[in-house]
């Protein structure tokens, strides 16, 4: 369904070091520069980051969340402690599972430095 995820960012150092290690922990190499983006590619998709284009500063989007799949626990607990240690924040309930209308989840929440609401989720095989 999606060709590619981008969000703008304020200072494209502090975060590609955050999205490097955020990456890093699903096998996904270093951002690749592009003029004032680096981009993060996958078998699946793309995600990108960027200053952006109009010179205006970023803002996340309230209410938004960008969420990536998780192979495991672990991984997701991997994915989250590495967003921690580079500059996002913890938010909404601590790592850990969540019984919802759509099943069991394993989930984990952060913020990147600019604000923007990353879910990590684990979906457990039936």
């Amino acid at each position: 369904m999606f060709s590619h995820v981008m969000v703008g960012v304020n200072d494209l150092e502090v975060s590609r070091k955050f999205y490097d290690a955020l990456l890093g922990t699903l096998g996904i190499a270093p951002g690749i520069a592009n003029r004032s983006r680096y981009f993060y590619r996958s078998p699946t998709g793309t995600f990108g980051i960027t200053t952006p284009i109009n010179g205006e500063p970023a803002t996340h989007a309230n209410g938004g969340t960008i969420g990536f799949t998780m192979a495991s626990v672990e991984q997701t607990d991997a994915f989250h402690s590495a967003g921690v240690a580079n500059g996002g924040t913890t938010c909404e309930d601590p790592p850990g599972w969540r019984d919802g209308s759509v099943g069991k989840l394993y989930l984990a929440y952060l913020r990147d430095p600019d604000g923007n609401k990353i879910c990590a989720l684990h979906r457990p095989a039936k």
